[in-house]
């Protein structure tokens, strides 16, 4: 039996399922991962990207942010759920997947059909005036210039992602977790387990059923009951509702 028949057998008998996903899980459709050869910190600009995406820099040049953010996070409001993203929401339909626990901001998971779905990191999706908390979609972003701003007040408009030198949600941190502890299965997908605190979540998985689906080596891969280095979209692809 390979491994991808070993997973599909593992899904079949697994009826609280969680999948903890990071930046892989939407590269396949189009959309850029960080740390690959060709990832976005491989790719030259006046400043490092991490430090464009913190909340300093967010706050001292935000002219400098929003031209990267435009360029480089909302050059993909088109972009279509992959085979992965769509298989976990059927899964979900199912009854068999009960939460998906992501790092990306594209929205893909809830494009696809999913409807639990905690975004540690936010979603580019949702964007607030700071002064009046008035929404604004990704597409007035997209198509402002300079720093966005309110059209009510004229405050500044922040993407609702959270920033380097920001804190995570508490109240998405805690159902993440529970999710994740009483799951049966976790599928870990997608993520080189490398960004904290995000990372640390699945430790707290208690069961026998821990699968990773990435192309390269994670640290968290002895751990692992089953890992899987191949396309996501092409595992879950084997997978029948």
């Amino acid at each position: 039996m390979t491994n991808i028949e070993k997973f599909v057998e593992m899904v079949k008998g697994s009826d609280n399922i969680v999948f903890f996903g990071g930046a892989g899980v939407s590269t396949e459709s189009g959309i850029p991962d960080f740390r690959s050869v060709d990832g976005l910190y491989n790719q030259h600009y006046d400043y490092p990207p991490e430090q464009i995406l913190s909340h300093t820099f967010y706050r001292e040049k935000p002219a400098e942010f929003y031209k990267f953010y435009r360029d480089k996070i909302l050059c993909c409001l088109d972009a279509k759920p992959n085979m992965a993203h769509i298989k976990l929401a059927e899964l979900e339909k199912a009854g068999k997947l009960k939460a998906i626990v992501t790092q990306n901001i594209d929205g893909l998971h809830q494009k696809a059909g999913s409807k639990k779905v905690f975004e540690l990191h936010g979603s580019s999706l949702r964007n607030y005036c700071e002064r009046c908390h008035t929404f604004f979609s990704a597409e007035y972003i997209r198509d402002s210039q300079g720093v966005p701003k309110c059209n009510h007040c004229g405050g500044p408009i922040k993407p609702d992602v959270v920033l380097y030198e920001e804190g995570l949600n508490n109240d998405t941190i805690e159902q993440a977790l529970r999710y994740i502890s009483q799951a049966d299965m976790l599928i870990i997908g997608g993520t080189s387990l490398v960004v904290y605190p995000a990372a640390g979540l699945v430790r707290y998985y208690n069961g026998h059923k821990l699968v990773l689906i990435n192309k390269s080596s994670t640290d968290m891969d002895t751990s692992a009951d089953l890992v899987i280095n191949e396309s996501i979209g092409k595992v879950f692809s084997h997978i029948t509702v």
